[in-house]
């Protein structure tokens, strides 16, 4: 395990909400807060980039007022997941933002940059940096950030290929900090999984979309109630970076999910500008078949809480058994 952060020592869950393209705005992120575990969103989900700065009032707001309220069990920390690639060219003002509210957390994704490391640390923020192997992984610390998210495979979004075993082995191999790992996890006993194999907490993001909370249209919401791992096709076509998408979304959009392009990876393109291509074509990870209803986010959680302290007695109970041999 590596050295949790006093930010992250007092979740109710060792949990981070992942921040989720469309689908994560305040309402989510409070909501998750609230419910004990890291709310996260994209700062590129506020559009136009002067709402970004309305959203982290309401965020920063909204929590300290709970806080007050609830001193002794307050609202987990918050995150704002900042996309570095080149093309993002509100980068800078987004950063500005975060410094000025002084947000817990940052999670960079596609690219690690000192600059956005130093600004985070100005005001005593943490970073985490995803990474979807362990030459990422190296350059991101090697750049300054403190944690990583493991992004492994059957992650939703922009996932990985590699299996969480030897993904999370290979980086505990050097490095000791704080570790997240992504790849499926929607239950309870996985979240448990994760840490047993070396991570400090699960990075959980498309669960969550089938919560009332959640900025996904109904269709969304019940495709991943009505969805498993077999209806999930990994692509990057969409976006030029392979990702985890909805099989009956590409359906929808008149496209056969078994014959799928490949696309140039130079197609990202995060400027603020930039057509919403692909808006209906909806990404998940694999782990949504034990999704089976929309819930509230503190439903969600509650039943992840009651599963992860199960999965523990079950795992005491296991280990005595064999100590017993």
């Amino acid at each position: 395990m590596g050295n949790v952060p006093k930010v992250l020592q007092n979740l109710r869950l060792p949990v981070i909400g992942a921040p989720m393209f469309i689908i994560s705005t305040p309402k989510l992120v409070i909501a998750q807060c609230k419910a004990g575990i890291v709310g996260s969103m994209p700062a590129l989900n506020a559009r136009p980039s002067s709402q970004l700065d309305e959203w982290l009032a309401e965020i920063t707001e909204e929590l300290a007022s709970y806080n007050a309220k609830n001193p002794d069990k307050p609202a987990a920390p918050f995150a704002i997941n900042q996309i570095v690639h080149k093309t993002n060219d509100r980068l800078e003002k987004d950063m500005e933002l975060c410094v000025k509210y002084k947000v817990p957390i940052i999670i960079t994704s596609l690219g690690a940059r000192e600059e956005v490391y130093e600004a985070a640390h100005s005001y005593g923020g943490f970073v985490f940096h995803d990474v979807i192997n362990n030459t990422f992984a190296k350059k991101a610390i090697q750049k300054g950030a403190d944690g990583l998210v493991a992004v492994a495979a059957g992650a939703g979004g922009h996932a990985g290929t590699q299996s969480p075993f030897a993904l999370v082995q290979e980086i505990r191999e050097w490095f000791d900090g704080p570790l997240a790992l992504s790849g499926a996890i929607a239950r309870g006993h996985s979240i448990l999984a994760a840490q047993t194999i070396g991570a400090d907490f699960a990075y959980i993001g498309s669960p969550f979309i089938a919560t009332h909370e959640a900025r996904a249209a109904e269709e969304y919401k019940q495709m991943i109630v009505d969805s498993s791992a077999e209806d999930i096709v990994y692509s990057n076509l969409f976006t030029g970076v392979h990702g985890n998408y909805l099989k009956g979304s590409i359906i929808n959009a008149g496209l056969d999910p078994n014959n799928l392009k490949e696309s140039d990876p130079s197609a990202m393109n995060f400027k603020e500008a930039g057509k919403k291509a692909w808006k209906d074509i909806w990404g998940s990870g694999q782990g949504i078949g034990v999704i089976k209803e929309i819930t509230s986010v503190r439903q969600l959680v509650d039943r992840l809480y009651e599963e992860y302290h199960q999965a523990f007695e079950e795992l005491i109970q296991k280990r005595e058994a064999y100590a017993n041999r």
